[in-house]
């Protein structure tokens, strides 16, 4: 947050008049005086970072920038004419089918102005390097396409592919290409785009689904092999090449591919900082259970600690199935349930069997407390710089449901009443207000897929430990019923969960569910004797003692054999016949 929006935010005349009201309630003994952390206090940079008008500054910069590029670009390379009027017409109009191209295919992914930022920003600082590469080339007498394959042509594919996602990578490795044939005009601008093209494209295709850093290494050992091997046809195409300058034409390709990879990966985190974005490798390290806040939970909160793992693993395989950020979803499910660490012992899943804290409290009350676990998870995720994303979860994983058992319980407590009016044992005056306002959640509802995904599969988890015998059919009610409810309470409107993918989603619950819930065949004790039963004839039973008559022909007995220790003739192991003594032959 900027200094300048904390300022603004604190004189505002709401923020001023709700500090004099705190300190009249510190007074009067009504408040302790301390205030509660909120999540995006920030007016103003929200503002900003969605303001159209940003976005006209951001996209007047990178222009500006672009044309003194070009300039630096032909000075890099002596005897270039400076770029005339044409070039930058050109360059103009390569820029406006880039800005078409972001609005109309990409708008989602660039609504944040950061995120523009970062998109044009990465295109401009491997433009930056590439002139800088450029003029050391030109320095070294490097000539055929050896210069123009030394240049860092995967940095902005690899960078985007990585942060954003591969539709973005596809995006700066086009453009890169487009506008790079343009800034660098004092090369081939054949060679160039076919060089460029191909390793920003072999770049997105290695960076997928990056998940652990080595794989940054391995993508550009990847991008700088086939550019080697790219470089080496291209010579051997052109012209015939000196013996000696076969180790340059391959070493020199390869290394840029290999430090580019090398680069990026060790940048991510300053890039992730700057930008306020979060890499698949970062949600994978943050994914530690030995974080303090997941300790105390284990300790303090046994039960929800497990209940935040089940959710895990079953928000997880959810959200792979619509492509959804499925390492975010682990994370976050972890840790959207700390807030119950304040209070314990009042949930379910912690609740001692022999004593029930709520059993002592008004169905108001056990509901203010059940619903403040979300603000206190905010505090909590606030004071321990969890990620913003982690905090958004938490804030909207009941979105704004209703605490249903406790405004049920409210409302059999004034029915109860209202009959002790009418019996002349109350006044109307005991009559409690039921609200329902005051037992629902405060929200926000859930804003993206992933906190859509752990909201449901948080509900269905809970619920599903209810169920006495989870069969197959029943479990799939379950889904369906939990899923239909909060769809027509209205907690799915404002997330980006179609029906097609909801539909999926609700399979993989139905799978997931079923795999945990699989019994298992009771395994007979070691120490256990199976009893054996023969059914015999009535006359021969009593001739032996009669144990149990089952009817009027047959009794049950047990075996005698059992009882006396002896194996039954049945069961007796035929001995072999004993070989004749060798003295017999």
């Amino acid at each position: 947050m900027f200094p300048a929006a904390g300022v603004i935010a604190y004189l505002s005349p709401s923020s001023m008049f709700e500090s004099l009201r705190r300190a009249r309630l510190q007074r009067e003994g009504l408040s302790c005086g301390k205030v509660r952390r909120k999540h995006q206090d920030g007016d103003l940079v929200d503002e900003l970072r969605t303001q159209p008008a940003v976005k006209v500054v951001v996209f007047t910069a990178f222009f500006g920038v672009l044309g003194l590029i070009m300039k630096m670009a032909a000075a890099a390379v002596p005897g270039t004419v400076q770029p005339q009027a044409t070039a930058y017409l050109c360059a103009a109009a390569i820029g406006g089918a880039m800005v078409v191209h972001l609005f109309v295919a990409l708008r989602e992914e660039v609504e944040d102005n950061v995120d523009l930022l970062l998109v044009l920003g990465t295109l401009l600082l491997q433009f930056g390097l590439s002139v800088i590469m450029l003029e050391f080339a030109t320095q070294k007498g490097w000539n055929g396409a050896l210069p123009i394959l030394a240049l860092p042509h995967g940095l902005c594919p690899m960078v985007l592919s990585v942060i954003m996602g591969r539709k973005i990578g596809l995006f700066g490795a086009i453009y890169s290409t487009l506008l790079g044939a343009i800034v660098f005009m004092a090369v081939n601008q054949i060679t160039y785009l076919a060089c460029s093209a191909l390793i920003g494209f072999l770049v997105v295709l290695f960076t997928t689904r990056v998940r652990r850093r080595h794989r940054l290494f391995m993508a550009g050992l990847y991008v700088g092999t086939a550019a080697a091997i790219f470089s080496l046809i291209l010579s051997q195409a052109s012209s015939a090449v000196d013996q000696a300058m076969i180790g340059r034409i391959i070493g020199i390709p390869f290394a840029i591919g290999v430090i580019t990879g090398l680069a990026v990966g060790g940048a991510m985190p300053v890039i992730e900082a700057v930008f306020r974005v979060t890499t698949e490798v970062t949600w994978l390290e943050q994914a530690d259970l030995n974080h303090p806040l997941m300790k105390r939970l284990s300790i303090e909160a046994p039960g929800t600690y497990h209940h935040s793992l089940i959710v895990a693993n079953i928000a997880e395989a959810a959200a792979e199935s619509v492509g959804a950020n499925a390492a975010m979803t682990r994370v976050c499910a972890y840790f959207h349930d700390i807030g119950k660490l304040t209070k314990p012992e009042y949930f379910i899943e912690n609740i001692d069997p022999a004593h029930n804290p709520h059993e002592d409290l008004t169905a108001r009350m056990s509901a203010l407390i059940l619903i403040a676990h979300v603000k206190d998870g905010v505090d909590l995720a606030i004071k321990n710089k969890l990620n913003t994303s982690i905090i958004d979860v938490i804030e909207q994983h009941h979105g704004t449901t209703l605490a249903w058992y406790f405004y049920k319980r409210a409302l059999d407590q004034k029915a109860e009443i209202l009959r002790l009016v009418e019996e002349g044992k109350s006044t109307e005056d005991d009559v409690p207000q039921v609200s329902e306002d005051v037992f629902r959640y405060p929200g926000p509802k859930p804003q993206f897929k992933e906190a859509a995904i752990i909201s449901l599969a948080d509900a269905i988890e809970s619920s599903s430990r209810s169920l006495d015998k989870p069969t197959p059919a029943r479990v799939e009610a379950l889904v369906d019923e939990i899923v239909q409810n909060r769809m027509a309470d209205g907690q799915l409107d404002e997330c980006d969960l179609t029906i097609a993918e909801l539909a999926r989603v609700k399979a993989s619950f139905l799978k997931t569910i079923l795999s945990m819930m699989h019994s298992r065949v009771k395994y007979q004790k070691a120490t256990e004797v199976p009893s054996t039963t023969i059914i015999v004839p009535k006359d021969v039973a009593a001739q032996q003692g009669s144990l149990q008559v089952n009817d009027g022909r047959t009794i049950a007995m047990t075996s005698p054999y059992l009882v006396s220790g002896e194996t039954p003739p049945s069961e007796r192991r035929k001995r072999a016949p004993r070989k004749p003594p060798a003295s017999a032959a």
